[in-house]
């Protein structure tokens, strides 16, 4: 009998035309849906896929990970060419490695990074609109590191929730709140060791608020202290959010 074999790998993708990462019943095009159907056409059956963070619709990534186990003997150095040679251009498989059978892409995970993009610039930029939010004018930059800081260390992040999520706590660790001009566009970096749905978004949301004036900093402290998700800013947009990277 062949030996089963656990295989991660690491990808990055275009969210633009994607309905998420996670397959849909209805059979809408995902990250996973075409990820499956690749490995099906090299292995034959379609494995279990698990991933360390299902992004939603219109978000993108450039450290994905996923995990499956396979009975396949393909060498993991060549897993990157031959699932590439399946997928669509908007999908790319970039590291693949063995990994014990127990290793789990997502309970595994002990920091994710992710980064969101806004262009502040007066008319959108053609070759950044699928990847940031578009919101022209000024931002108060030290307004938003300010209140940034109140975000590090554990933290209860429900009031950053959005509605949906079944989590059994939303208590979280935050290592990294950066806010970071350059140029006409403003970076905001998050890592910490989980994230709740919508979290990072409602953050980015919240702190533009903060930035254009419309929001005192304190504003953090207090969501943050009360869990409010009435008192949060709006949702900022799929397209501006990148999962970089995931740490094991």
């Amino acid at each position: 009998m062949p030996e089963l074999r656990n295989i991660k790998l690491t990808l990055a993708y275009d969210g633009t035309d994607f309905c998420g990462f996670q397959r849909q019943a209805q059979g809408e095009r995902t990250v996973q849906s075409e990820l499956e159907k690749a490995l099906a056409r090299l292995t034959g059956s379609v494995p279990k896929l698990i991933a360390a963070g299902r992004t939603d619709s219109g978000v993108h990534a450039k450290g994905q990970v996923v995990n499956f186990q396979t009975t396949s003997r393909i060498p993991p150095s060549r897993w990157p060419e031959a699932l590439n040679s399946c997928l669509p251009p908007d999908l790319v498989v970039w590291q693949a490695e063995e990994v014990p059978l127990d290793f789990h892409a997502r309970y595994w995970a002990k920091r994710k990074t992710y980064q969101y993009i806004v262009s502040c610039r007066r008319w959108p930029d053609v070759f950044l609109r699928r990847y940031s939010y578009h919101r022209p004018g000024m931002l108060d930059l030290e307004a938003m590191r300010s209140a940034a800081k109140e975000l590090l260390g554990e933290c209860d992040f429900r009031g950053f929730a959005a509605a949906g999520s079944s989590v059994k706590t939303t208590v979280r660790h935050l290592y990294r709140a950066e806010v970071e001009g350059c140029g006409e566009e403003v970076y905001f970096t998050f890592q910490g060791d989980g994230f709740l749905y919508k979290m990072v978004r409602n953050i980015v949301g919240t702190l533009l608020l903060i930035g254009e004036g419309k929001a005192d900093p304190q504003l953090i402290v207090e969501i943050l202290t009360h869990g409010e998700r009435e008192a949060a800013g709006p949702t900022a947009p799929p397209q501006g959010l990148t999962l970089l990277a995931v740490e094991y």
